[in-house]
């Protein structure tokens, strides 16, 4: 709770709660529909690379229901788009890039009408041998993007004197976003070729920009809104496009309204993912395992087209280092172009990617020496006077690396942990536990610098209610109840007085992304912009009104403090009104401070940095490969918290979120390039049975040494990679059936499949039983409830 503050601070209930409880809050797909609303479904490709031989649409035309169907040529301005590159083409022209592509879109009377219509094309294809992995496209050098690189020393001179030296690989697969709502737009057509577009979206303003450039029109003609989404993870930033174009120009063709809303398997086929990668190093070190030289390729599979994959790659560059100094260096990233989705933002958004490289080699190197991993990775940490200097560039100026991760060894019991772990690894020949404590130094700023920055409108009624718009998008992350804390903090007014609206391309123009954990930070900021200038007018007023000092003026309790005199702020704001005061105003905020070089990847990205670290505990079962999370202790900087209650949420959603990547969630792409994980019945996101009974998040004391929002720090993506403990604990409790020493092959996500095949990898012929065959000679003491499948049960 802050001691100095009144509403900023406090564990307030999200602004939308109730509505979500009593199912009441409004999404896209809740909206009202007006009278004549059509439904529309795309048209798909079922091949992963071909040529389009000839595509006959009558059927879908002539089928029952359907009032119109468009295809590329319908399109009336620009007919290829993306956030970056503009090589995305609305429908397919002349070739399909992968299984799911859009090729049409129909418009009917209802959503089962179009979603029949729409399987009725006949297609011909001439099929193209299609490339579907990172590093068969990274042999063919197929690229989405030309690859980057950057160094510090002479790697090959380091790596070649050292003491010790490695080679490894690493591969991570990707990650599904799924949201709970999935894509949906509502386009309603206006007057004088007005479109307004309801979009479930993280980014209404390229929304907007996209809808308007494909149908030829200004941007003033185009109007994207966007209450709430239920969910986003960055899968709504840049790819709600397909449907909010497709919406829209439908709705132009008709004058009609139309809602397109995919069922969620089209959503899963259609939508770019987190993109996985392949990585290998070479790794120089000293007898403690401090390194001394490391040189890393990094291949992600980017998809068919640019999208964010620049972005994304260059920020996993960014995070190789993690917490962690290298004296010399060289990363070189490939953006790798395949026949599958364009894969896109995630929560992360490479950062995790990055961090999981370095962490894997230091994995190594602790194992490869018999030191503990924990002690390897302190001693490379960065310094505070010293070896303080990033891969980029960047002085690190708030490093409290050292101090959290001392204080969450101490409180997890680290230590005796892992003694014990060692004696039950001893003793139990079925199940086994691992262990992993990792940090994270996470960077808050949106990489291409000019995204930084926010918009906000306050407007303060004669009743002393306050409504604030601001470009962010409330995805259930919390934004719009920290926004309005801000507001009421500001007026010195209780939060019952404050609403934020949805947000309105119309109202706060030129908005960037929700994403790069920036929301609270950059429109707070604006928000309180707005609200200082405002409370400027109000106490010149008061000050000329009642003869006070305007320099001492306090808003304060839902009064204004004026000299001696108290006045209630409702009152104040009525006398304003009848003195022609302004009780509105915008407010802007641009992030100081930032600047690199998009050529060299040098400079400061970053405005500050979130520190974090995070200890797991889990136990295998070596006949299954099954594993379970048995104990997590998280220590988190989130500097001075705005909303504890909500942050709390953030973090622990986001950890889980994060266990999910590196160990269930698969995503499977046969030969012929079709995705076959594209449901809840294929793919395996975590559950609540899923989260450790003991899972301990703490706040460290910290404050933000740069001037952001009431010394808030960032909590959207740096949560995610804390999960990464659970991968290496995994692969912690499968070291333990090894020879010291030994490499422990294991890639992500660590699936029972996985387990096993490692297992087998380190200790062959030690862990072939059949599955279903009990153990029950030899096994420990202690109880571990992991399955109810036959070989894992419970162990007594």
């Amino acid at each position: 709770m802050s001691k100095i503050h009144h509403t900023v601070g406090q564990p307030l209930a999200h602004e939308s709660a109730r509505l979500h409880v009593t199912g009441e809050a409004l999404y896209t797909d809740d909206l009202p529909e007006q009278q004549g609303t059509l439904h529309a479904a795309l048209g798909l490709s079922h091949r992963a690379h071909a040529a389009i031989v000839s595509m006959d649409l009558s059927k879908v035309r002539a089928a029952p229901g359907v009032v119109e169907v468009v295809c590329l040529d319908d399109v009336p301005g620009e007919k290829y788009v993306g956030a970056y590159v503009h090589d995305e083409p609305v429908f397919a022209d002349g070739h399909v890039q992968y299984v799911g592509q859009p090729l049409f879109a129909v418009a009917a009377v209802s959503h089962d009408a179009a979603r029949r219509a729409a399987q009725l094309a006949e297609v011909q294809y001439q099929d193209l041998e299609p490339v579907l992995s990172a590093d068969a496209g990274a042999e063919r050098e197929s690229y989405v993007l030309p690859p980057v690189r950057i160094s510090r020393g002479d790697v090959q001179a380091e790596l070649g004197k050292a003491r010790h030296r490695h080679q490894g690989r690493l591969y991570c697969g990707g990650q599904e976003q799924f949201y709970l709502e999935g894509q949906v737009a509502y386009a309603q057509p206006g007057e004088n070729d007005e479109m307004l577009v309801y979009s479930s979206t993280q980014h209404p303003t390229e929304m907007q920009g996209m809808i308007a450039h494909m149908l030829g029109r200004p941007l003033h003609a185009v109007r994207v809104q966007c209450r709430r989404m239920g969910g986003g993870f960055g899968g709504k930033e840049s790819q709600s496009w397909p449907f909010a174009t497709a919406a829209a120009l439908l709705a132009w063709r008709t004058g009609r309204p139309v809602k397109l809303r995919p069922d969620r398997d089209d959503d899963f086929m259609i939508t770019g993912k987190r993109h996985d990668f392949s990585a290998s190093y070479d790794v120089s070190y000293d007898d403690q395992g401090v390194i001394g030289a490391v040189s890393f390729e990094q291949r992600l599979r980017c998809g068919y087209s640019a999208d964010l994959s620049g972005a994304v790659a260059d920020r996993q560059v960014f995070h190789t280092d993690n917490a962690y100094y290298l004296p010399a260096f060289d990363i070189l990233s490939l953006r790798v172009k395949t026949n599958t989705q364009s894969n896109t933002a995630f929560r992360g958004f490479g950062g995790p990617q990055g961090i999981l490289c370095i962490e894997y080699a230091l994995d190594d190197i602790a194992r490869r020496l018999g030191l503990d991993p924990l002690d390897v990775r302190k001693r490379n940490f960065y310094g505070v006077d010293e070896r303080n200097v990033t891969p980029y560039d960047t002085v690190l100026e708030d490093n409290v690396i050292h101090q959290l991760v001392d204080q969450l060894e101490t409180s997890c019991d680290y230590r005796r942990r892992r003694d014990e772990i060692r004696r039950f690894n001893a003793d139990s020949k079925v199940l086994k536990k691992g262990l992993s404590l990792v940090p994270v130094k996470f960077g808050i700023s949106f990489t291409a610098t000019h995204l930084n920055q926010a918009g906000a409108l306050v407007h303060v009624y004669t009743d002393g209610s306050i409504l604030v718009n601001h470009g962010g998008t409330e995805m259930g992350q919390g934004l719009n109840t920290k926004v309005a804390q801000i507001v009421a903090e500001e007026f010195g007014v209780g939060i019952g007085q404050v609403r934020a609206s949805g947000t309105d391309t119309s109202k706060v123009a030129n908005t960037s992304a929700t994403a790069a954990s920036t929301g609270t930070d950059l429109n707070g900021k604006a928000a309180q912009d707005a609200c200082r200038k405002i409370k400027a007018a109000l106490a010149a007023f008061a000050a000329d009104q009642y003869g006070c000092d305007e320099q001492h003026i306090r808003f304060q309790g839902g009064q204004v403090h004026c000299g001696n005199r108290v006045i209630p702020f409702r009152e104040l704001v009525q006398k304003a009104y009848m003195a022609r005061v302004p009780l509105w105003s915008s407010g802007f905020y641009k992030t100081p401070k930032i600047h690199y070089d998009m050529k060299t990847l040098t400079g400061r990205p970053f405005y500050y940095f979130v520190y974090a670290a995070a200890c797991s505990e889990v136990v295998i079962d070596t006949l299954t490969g099954e594993n379970r999370l048995l104990r997590t202790d998280i220590l988190y900087d989130a500097g001075r918290p705005i909303n504890p209650a909500v942050d709390l949420g953030q973090i622990e959603g986001g950890f889980i979120q994060g266990a999910g990547w590196l160990t269930s969630e698969e995503l499977w792409w046969d030969e012929q390039g079709a995705l076959k994980t594209h449901a809840p019945s294929t793919y395996k996101v975590p559950s609540v049975s899923d989260c450790p009974d003991h899972f301990k998040v703490e706040f460290f004391d910290n404050g933000n040494t740069e001037n952001n929002i009431y010394q808030s720090k960032a909590m959207g993506e740096p949560p995610l990679p804390l999960a990464i403990s659970v991968f290496l604990a995994i692969r912690d409790a499968i070291a333990s059936v090894a020879e010291p020493r030994a490499d422990i092959p294991l890639d992500a996500p660590a699936t029972a499949e996985r387990i096993l095949q490692t297992l087998d990898a380190v200790a062959p012929g030690r862990f072939s039983l059949a599955a279903g065959t009990r153990v029950e000679a030899g096994m420990p003491a202690e109880t571990v409830e992991l399955s109810a499948e036959p070989g894992g049960g419970t162990v007594q």
